[in-house]
């Protein structure tokens, strides 16, 4: 890492860093991916044993089998009081954000990471990770230096991943499950709600920094990307898998920078100013972060930037006509979550990805009215790496899971 410029390292991380992608070998077990023994030792290269094990928590891993072949890594974590075996507490399903994966729900203290807050409050914490992240496991039979590996974008991460994690987890604790979102985890979630077989395994929802719309980014570097087709230049390339670690990629965001766009502060030009980021644990930060995504992912995020719409990957007239049967391609309809569905949305003054007029929008189109929390001071990241976000956000969170287990108890 001591070789990456340092003007580049916060952008490495929390937004257009591409990752070699690392192919994990699956540990002893089938293809469905059973590691529900709690007794099992977890691989040393697993999430469990880098960070959750070593802070005393119980953890096991488990892997998931997606319609079309993907093998995702789930992990179940318990309190350090806790036993997997006859754990009590309701499910709650984490799933991180754009070139994140599991880990970024526990890079910080025990008392400040909410993977550990939710497991030290006697929550059942299953960790989800996406295709393509380093925890999880690849392919049944592409590998990932393969173009195919890399046809996906969020609207497969919303209806294969995260509804195979949910199903997983349905299977295993017999409960409907509470959803933790972040920044695309809150896309993929949105979307999957809007299908009546997903849903139906979901208790309620909770999101940080909720993204549904994207016409208002106000992050200068984003929208420079956006205006000079970033998204197009990377795959004139030849390149699926988004790694900006590459020469190339490196060389052409300087070039997005120099002369354009003010990025003294590349984190800020990303993803706005954040009030309450620990800037210190940065080398840390970058031992796990970031992980790999695709360029069509990201072609579909700069798609709703540039159409303001929240609507499956637009392939075009031609094609749009015989993936869809119709000339745009479907709209993800938000009026269709149900009505009756708890929802429980956090966002800040500072967000530069999730605007407050875009998550207005939101908030008009859904049929509920979901308990809101903003916080005029922070900034998309703050939402998951601020030292204060225990008392800011999370303590709220925890009593909105808490009055629903009330209410279903009464």
């Amino acid at each position: 890492m001591n070789n990456l410029p340092a003007l580049l390292q916060p952008f490495l991380i929390f937004f257009l860093s591409f990752s070699i992608s690392l192919s994990l070998p699956l540990a002893d077990g089938d293809l469905t991916g059973n590691y529900s023994d709690p007794g099992q030792t977890s691989p040393a290269d697993s999430l469990c044993a880098q960070l959750i094990e070593p802070n005393g928590y119980s953890c096991t891993e488990h892997t998931v089998q997606t319609k079309d072949g993907y093998l995702l890594a789930l992990q179940r974590v318990s309190s350090r009081s806790g036993d997997l075996r006859v754990q009590q507490g309701h499910p709650v399903l984490l799933q991180h954000g754009l070139f994140m994966a599991g880990d970024a729900w526990f890079l910080d203290s025990t008392e400040q990471s909410l993977g550990f807050i939710l497991a030290d409050q006697g929550f059942d914490v299953w960790v989800g990770n996406v295709r393509g992240t380093r925890w999880s496991h690849g392919h049944v039979s592409l590998s990932e230096t393969e173009q195919e590996f890399w046809e996906w974008s969020w609207q497969e991460l919303a209806l294969y991943d995260l509804a195979e994690m949910l199903h997983y987890i349905n299977t295993v604790t017999r409960s409907k499950i509470f959803i933790v979102g972040h920044s695309q985890g809150t896309i993929m979630s949105l979307a999957a709600l809007t299908q009546p077989d997903i849903v139906e395994m979901v208790e309620a929802a909770a999101l940080l920094s909720p993204i549904s719309y994207l016409e208002h980014v106000s992050a200068p570097l984003v929208l420079r990307m956006v205006a000079v087709h970033l998204d197009q230049m990377v795959l004139a390339l030849g390149i699926h898998q988004l790694n900006f670690r590459s020469d190339v990629l490196v060389n052409l965001v300087d070039s997005l920078c120099d002369g354009h766009v003010d990025c003294t502060d590349f984190l800020s030009s990303i993803t706005g100013q954040n009030c309450c980021f620990n800037k210190t644990r940065m080398d840390f930060y970058l031992e796990y972060e970031p992980h790999p995504s695709s360029v069509k992912n990201l072609r579909h995020l700069f798609q709703m930037i540039r159409q303001g719409t929240f609507s499956q990957y637009d392939y075009g007239i031609l094609k749009n006509l015989l993936m869809y049967g119709q000339l745009k391609p479907p709209a993800f309809d938000l009026t269709s979550i149900p009505k009756s569905l708890p929802l429980w949305m956090s966002y800040g003054g500072n967000d530069a990805l999730a605007d407050i007029t875009d998550v207005q929008r939101t908030l008009e189109e859904l049929p509920s009215k979901p308990e809101l929390l903003y916080l005029e001071n922070y900034g998309h990241i703050d939402f998951l790496l601020s030292i204060k976000a225990n008392r800011d956000v999370y303590d709220h969170m925890v009593g909105f899971f808490r009055s629903l287990e009330k209410s279903s108890s009464s």
